[in-house]
């Protein structure tokens, strides 16, 4: 599990861990009555040992050292509904591009950078909120920055080179 500086997660409580311990040592019918207790609810007939161990190993885990944060269950979220519209489609994980990053793009032989911030982008001495205000600004036409820039596929191709973006 990934802790976050003065979570929970910094701190190891012998009980749980040694909870945890006992897991892979229990049958099939004490996993299932400690299923029950952790999420007052029977556990569903098709887990096997092994998927209720790990069912309930999280759910010890999330008590005693905390959840997902709000950012990653949002993101974990927005996968889920993408593979129930797309059921057998490819899922892509958005990119996080880290302040300080230097997105490069060539367009119309001339050659734009533009640095990533915190709370936005800096192009020629200017801060923008987003990459699209950008993207029109250098194409005199509206784009979709993140796809302008080659982060974002455009159906079955990247639009524009993506070994540009840095």
């Amino acid at each position: 599990m990934t802790s976050h500086p003065g979570s929970k997660a910094d701190k190891v409580d012998p009980v749980v861990e040694a909870e945890l311990d006992r897991l892979p040592t229990m049958r099939i019918a004490e996993l299932r009555t400690r299923y029950r207790e952790l999420f007052r609810a029977e556990s569903p007939k098709a887990f096997g040992p092994d998927l209720l161990r790990r069912s309930i190993a999280h759910r010890i885990q999330k008590r005693a050292y905390g959840g997902l944060s709000r950012e990653h269950q949002h993101l974990l979220d927005q996968l889920v509904k993408a593979a129930r519209a797309k059921p057998n489609g490819r899922l892509e994980l958005p990119r996080r591009i880290k302040a300080g990053s230097e997105l490069v793009r060539t367009w119309n032989m001339r050659t734009y950078r533009v640095v990533v911030l915190v709370g936005g982008f800096a192009y020629e001495g200017r801060t923008y909120k987003s990459l699209s205000e950008i993207a029109s600004e250098i194409t005199g036409t509206k784009w979709n920055g993140p796809r302008f820039f080659g982060l974002r596929r455009s159906s079955d191709r990247t639009a524009g080179d993506p070994t540009h973006a840095i």
